[in-house]
This record gives C-alpha cells, structure tokens and sequence, in this order.
C-alpha cells in the first residue's frame, strides 16, 4: 500500500513538469524558430524578467538560481561585449533579435526571443545568421551597404573590426589573400585621427592603392569609410613634377622672376632674383605682399628713389594694376650705373608675374654704339665731300652735312624711308641733263660682283662734279660727291667776263 508520504515526492515532480511545460507553451514564437536550444546551448528564461530555466552549459557562463536571480544579473554580466542588450526584457508582444559581440571571442552572438512576457536568451559560439524578416529600411541600409564600391568597416574604441562591407572584403583579399580577415580591419587606424591617407599595395599588380579614410563615431562605435584617391594622387604627382620641372627651369634663367597670387602674395621667385635686387632668400621665403617686395627694392636702391613716397605708394598701386592687365613694363636706371628692364604680366587664377632683367650691358653697348656714330658723323660731316650711303634694299641709310648743303635736302627731319629714286628726283632737279641715273639706281639695287666706278656731273650753275659710286660692306653702296676745283674756278672766271661786258 503505497503512503501519503511517498505519493507528494511524484505529484510534486509532475506539478513541476507540467509548470515548465506551460510555459513553453506559452511561447510558441521560440519553438517555432530554426535556433531550437539544446543541452549543450547557454540558454536562460525569463518569466517578467524572473529567472525561470537554465540550461546546464550555463552554468559555466553564468550560473544563476532560477527563481531567485533576475535579468539585471544577466545584463550586468554582457553588457561590456553586447552594447546593444537591452537593460529590461520585452514584456509584451512577440519578437527575436540577435546582437553581435564586441569582439570575436566566444560566445560571439547572442539571440533574444520573447513572447507576453517570456524571453529565452540564446548565447551562441558560431555566429549565425538572423532568421527574422528584414524590414524596408533595413533591406534599403542592406542594399546600400552592399552596393558601395568603396570599403566601409565598423570598430569598436580598441580598433577591434565589428562589421564590414563587400568592397572591404574584397580589398582585403587583394591585398592580403593569404591573411585571415578575422577581427582586425585592413586599415590600421588610430581612433585619435580623424582623417588620413594610406596606401595598399595590390599583390597581383604590384600597384599602390591611395585611401583617403575618415571616421566617426556613433553610440560607442566608429564607423570607417575609405575613399580610394589613385587619381587624385596622380594629378598631385604630375603636378608637383611640372612644378619641379618650371623650377629647375626658371633656376637657369638670368632673368629675375617674381610671382605673387591672387591675394597679392609671393608664392614663386628664383635665384636670379636674389643676384639681381640682393634681398636674403629668408625674406622672400617668407611670402611678403608686393606692396612690402617694392618698398624693400626701395629701401635697398634697386629701384629708382622716387621724389614723393606718396606719390610713389600710388604709383606702385597703378603698376599692379597695369601689370594685372599686361600693360606694365619700365626701364630703370639705378645710381649704381645698373640699368634693369621691368615687366608686369598676368598669370591664371588672379595671379600676377614681374619679371626683372638686366640690361646694363645691352644699354652700355647701345651707349657705346651710338657714340661711335655720332663720331663718325661728326667726323664725315667735316669733309667737304656729300656723301650718302644706300642699303643693298636702295633706301638712304647716312649722309653728311656736305650733301645736304649740296643738294638742299635735310633726310633727318623726314618720317619716310627716302630711297635711292627720291635721292635722285632730288639730284635731277640741281643738275644739267644726265643720261645715267638708271644705270646709278641699278647698280645700288644689283646684287651680283661690283667695282667701284665713277662719271662726270654738272650742276645747273655750271659746277662740275665728280660722282664716285663705291660699293661697301653688307650689299651697301657710298656714293661720294667731289667738286672739282679746277672746274669752279674756271666757271667763276667766266662769270666774271660776262659781268665785265655787260657793263
């Protein structure tokens, strides 16, 4: 006969299973979902956020008492490596989430169900991917995310990777095919850097791959982005090469070249600007204004000392103007005997460029050579002989004082080119009937082998002259005009028979 005793230890048991079992039932969200908890699963319930049930692989996790520990226990232990668990259990309503750990040890992912009131939490060791219908915004984060062909990663403040795109998984095999993707980014960012360039060198091409990365944070999470800048990078490239090849090229100019932006600073000069204006390569390092570049030409005498500083200051405001537009260029003759050659151009985007170049050697020949001409004028024009010097071209290029008297003809004060025709219009005019002047006008124009040859002329006075035709340097011709003396005394003599029998 069985006692009162021994029937309570069963009815007990079965009251037990039959309450365990109820609440079971009582979720039937959990049992219809594919991750079905066994005995080798961390698993914990929840009743109102009471400890209800725990699998015996939970106790090495967290051993907790059912009806005594409550949620908070739980939260307090997974808070640090799921930051997305949530301080309070689900009370209402039916649902299931999966959370991400922080990091990529074990336990890895950890799966929430719940159903009026009752919420299973699932620790899992392999990551699993969520069962549970995305929504439309989270299908259009996923399409996007996917869709971006530049690399996006997630980590949390220790630099450990939480997520990352295609793209990232793609640049990392490229790049390091060998190496596992694991927990660590492709990148090696510092979280105190906001921004950055990095290369990545491609194992197939051999290649360098420019990154521009920027970062941000958001909730505990920094989220990467890495902008690939090859072209850019390139364009950079080519342009600092251009600029080193403009540099190297202006370095063996003589001329001085002076640069100044758009906002009227100096951004460009060579050396032949310091041997010239003698100002320390420090100052103009430092980028002066133009208007601080003249006034030290000035200080130092490189530029002509002006009468008003004022009126200098305004001058200097007008050749920056004039130099903007092109207009600019000046000769200065400094107190040191040098003279320099000032120009004022524009350059692209504002800018403006001065160039400076010294021209006292040219000046000082010019000098010397218009000396020797008027010496030898002076000296030519001493002789009592008219001579005239023609190009090979037939145009008058000298003639002295004597053949101006003699022919009455002053070619300085005449703008036109005056010809070997015109000169001989002029000598038709003072002489008796000649039958050569062709024969004169060719022999200028000829360009074969000549000799020097002479003819008698007459004036209409009756003054005999001897014409000597010479050719000279260079295709020019010298036509010299000799008063035969013989000649003039002769025709005086009988100009004064004729006075006598007149009278």
């Amino acid at each position: 006969m069985i006692s009162y005793i021994d029937v309570l230890p069963v009815v007990f048991a079965t009251l037990i299973s039959g309450s365990l079992a109820y609440l079971w039932l009582r979720v039937p969200a959990l049992e219809q979902t594919p991750d079905q908890s066994s005995a080798t699963d961390i698993c914990y319930l929840f009743d109102n956020g009471v400890l209800q049930h725990a699998t015996e692989a939970a106790d090495g996790f967290l051993a907790l008492e059912p009806g005594f520990h409550e949620w908070s226990d739980l939260y307090a232990k997974v808070i640090d490596r799921f930051a997305d668990f949530p301080l309070t259990p689900q009370t209402f309503g039916s649902g299931n989430v999966t959370l991400a750990a922080n990091d990529g040890n074990a336990p890895r992912q950890v799966n929430i169900a719940w159903n009026s009131g009752l919420c299973r939490v699932r620790l899992l060791t392999e990551v699993q991917e969520s069962k549970v219908p995305e929504t439309d915004e989270q299908a259009l984060i996923h399409r996007l995310t996917t869709s971006l062909d530049f690399p996006i990663w997630h980590t949390d403040k220790d630099g450990k990777l939480l997520w990352s795109n295609e793209a990232h998984q793609q640049l990392h095999a490229a790049t390091d095919p060998t190496a596992s993707q694991g927990d660590q980014p492709l990148f090696a960012t510092e979280p105190a850097l906001p921004s950055g360039r990095v290369f990545l060198r491609n194992v197939e091409s051999g290649k360098k791959d420019w990154f521009e990365l920027s970062q941000t944070e958001q909730d505990g999470v920094i989220c990467h982005q890495a902008i690939c800048i090859n072209a850019l990078v390139q364009a950079e490239e080519t342009q600092r090469k251009f600029v080193q090849t403009l540099t190297k090229t202006f370095a063996q100019l003589s001329i001085g070249l002076a640069i100044f932006d758009r906002n009227s600073q100096l951004v460009l000069f060579n050396p032949a600007l310091i041997d010239l204006t003698g100002l320390r390569a420090e100052f103009l390092s430092a980028r002066p204004t133009v208007q601080t570049f003249f006034d030290k030409l000035r200080e130092t005498r490189k530029m002509p000392e002006p009468k008003s500083y004022s009126n200098w200051r305004t001058a200097i405001t007008e050749m920056i103007r004039a130099a903007h537009d092109g207009r600019y260029e000046e000769t200065w003759s400094l107190d040191s005997g040098q003279t320099f050659n000032v120009k004022g151009r524009p350059h692209p985007d504002g800018a403006t460029a001065f160039l400076i170049e010294d021209i006292s050697a040219e000046v000082s020949l010019t000098r010397n050579f218009r000396a020797e001409l008027e010496l030898g004028q002076s000296m030519l024009d001493t002789l009592d002989d008219g001579i005239a010097v023609f190009s090979a071209s037939g145009i008058l290029t000298f003639s002295n004082s004597a053949y101006q008297d003699l022919w009455q003809v002053d070619h300085e004060t005449s703008f036109a080119d005056v010809t070997v025709h015109d000169a001989i219009q002029d000598w038709k005019r003072k002489c008796a009937p000649h039958l050569m002047w062709k024969e004169i006008e060719d022999f200028i124009r000829d360009f074969g082998d000549r000799r020097t040859w002479h003819m008698p002329m007459y004036l209409a006075n009756g003054t005999q002259l001897n014409c000597i035709i010479s050719p000279i340097v260079a295709g020019a011709t010298l036509i010299r005009f000799d008063i035969v003396k013989n000649a003039v005394a002769q025709s005086d003599q009988i100009n004064a028979i004729g006075v006598k029998l007149d009278q």
